[in-house]
């Protein structure tokens, strides 16, 4: 049995190298498969990470030899001038350098030693790895699967987001995107010009924000509370802005988890059209319903006849964060702007990511991993929510727990800091998000964010709430 890692071959390895003279050759992959009892797979990943810090060098056919340091030692670069060729536009309005540092901080694995309570993707025990190689693998039997795809997508993939999404929206009416937040880029780029308000939720997705600032808009926010977005307060921000463009999350919204309130569905697309405006609906969690939800509301742009609302929807979150196929739904005019907008941006999707996608939600397997997701995303709500109300009090848990999505919103209480908290809590060996970075200005309460997707176990969860527990001291 192996029990060797990657990392521990790469410094045994590293460590017998002061035995070679520089251009040497070192033992062949098979002779340290059986010397140190490990895979080749192993043994190519340790060889690949020495090459990589510059001790060896690998030539195919011949083999491995050891490297000389002064010969890959790079000259010293001088980047200086950079600092003014980037700053030339400084000061003129609008700015559209990226403030990534909230999607980075999302996106940062955690140490294998953390309770990761900060990621917004599915651990890979919750992924469907199985049928994803196996929807790979047909895929790329299929004819024509390596061939240039139609720019629009697959008309096949076209058809069944079409399906998926609103009974009366047809092919035609779909573009497929590389992932949700490609099309929420297409879509921002597409729909305001640089310098323009775009109505945000507040709080809302720290990545909306970043596409926003780095299209050059000017994200102004409208207050969410339980029932989402308020009808009255985005009325007023439209009239005082003058913005053409809402961008929002009705079901399951993130990071709040609220959902759109019934009452309040007509009120947004009516405030909307009034003021000659767009609406994003980015419905990123519809497939991320706990099995203990009540049935869930359909997107706005079922009710919506006039194209006032530009839908999108990804199968990254359901599944796996390598699988970035999403589509971008919209009427009128709005279609050909987006489709040019995201052809000049990317050309088209991979066909053979497409071609999987497809294989994906059309085998039996689809419909199981849903609904074993649905069951253990409720199962590590219910877990973590309950060990933040014993470890920290129920008063840090939202009034109402979400039925959808992965996260929970804690209210912090006062005399206490989110980012002090955040840095407390990794001290004591859990990751989790504090909540200003969801905010567009300053937040006007303290929040914490945890996410319930990516920890391996829901017994993982509620360690991780007893580090934060410790934390707080």
């Amino acid at each position: 049995m192996e029990r060797t890692s990657v990392a521990e071959l790469a410094n045994l390895l590293r460590s017998a190298l002061g035995r070679y003279s520089l251009g040497e050759k070192l033992p062949s992959s098979r002779s340290l498969v059986q010397r140190y009892q490990v895979s080749p797979v192993t043994v190519s990943r340790a060889i690949a990470a020495l090459a990589a810090e510059g001790l060896v060098v690998a030539r195919p056919g011949a083999g491995v030899f050891r490297a000389d340091p002064a010969r890959s030692a790079p000259a010293a670069a001088d980047t200086s001038w950079q600092e003014v060729a980037l700053s030339a536009e400084a000061g003129v309005p609008p700015s559209r350098a990226a403030d990534a540092s909230g999607v980075l901080d999302a996106l940062t694995l955690a140490p294998p030693e953390v309770v990761d309570l900060n990621s917004g993707y599915l651990h890979p025990s919750l992924q469907p790895e199985r049928a994803l190689a196996a929807a790979l693998a047909r895929a790329g039997r299929r004819p024509g699967a390596w061939s240039r795809p139609p720019v629009d997508g697959l008309p096949e993939l076209r058809a069944w987001f079409a399906r998926d999404i609103a009974d009366s929206l047809t092919a035609a009416e779909v573009l497929i995107a590389a992932g949700g937040q490609s099309a929420l880029t297409t879509a921002l780029r597409s729909l305001a010009p640089p310098g323009a308000p775009v109505l945000v939720e507040s709080p809302t997705y720290p990545g909306l924000l970043a596409v926003a600032r780095a299209a050059g808009l000017r994200p102004v926010p409208v207050p969410v509370d339980q029932d989402g977005v308020r009808p009255e307060l985005l009325a007023d921000a439209f009239a005082a802005s003058g913005a053409r463009l809402l961008v929002l999350q009705p079901l399951f919204q993130n990071p709040t988890g609220a959902v759109l309130a019934g009452s309040r569905r007509a009120a947004v697309l009516a405030v909307a059209r009034a003021a000659g405006a767009f609406v994003v609906e980015d419905d990123f969690a519809r497939r991320l319903v706990h099995a203990d939800a009540a049935a869930v509301p359909p997107p706005l742009i079922a009710d919506d006849t006039d194209g006032v609302v530009v839908h999108v929807r990804s199968l990254t979150k359901a599944t796996s964060p390598n699988l970035r196929v999403a589509a971008l739904a919209a009427r009128g005019p709005a279609l050909a702007r987006l489709r040019a907008v995201q052809t000049v941006d990317s050309f088209f999707v991979p066909r053979p990511l497409q071609e999987t996608a497809l294989e994906l939600v059309a085998a039996p397997a689809w419909g199981r991993h849903l609904r074993m997701l649905a069951g253990a995303l409720r199962d590590r709500r219910s877990a973590l929510a309950g060990a933040v109300a014993a470890r920290l009090g129920p008063h840090w848990l939202p009034e109402q727990l979400p039925y959808g999505g992965y996260q929970l919103w804690l209210r912090v209480p006062q005399g206490r800091t989110p980012e002090a908290l955040a840095a407390a809590a990794l001290r004591t060996g859990v990751a989790v998000t504090p909540g200003s970075p969801y905010f567009t200005a300053e937040s006007p309460a303290g929040h914490l964010r945890l996410s319930y997707a990516y920890a391996e176990s829901v017994e993982q969860l509620v360690e991780g709430a007893a580090r934060l527990g410790r934390a707080l001291g």
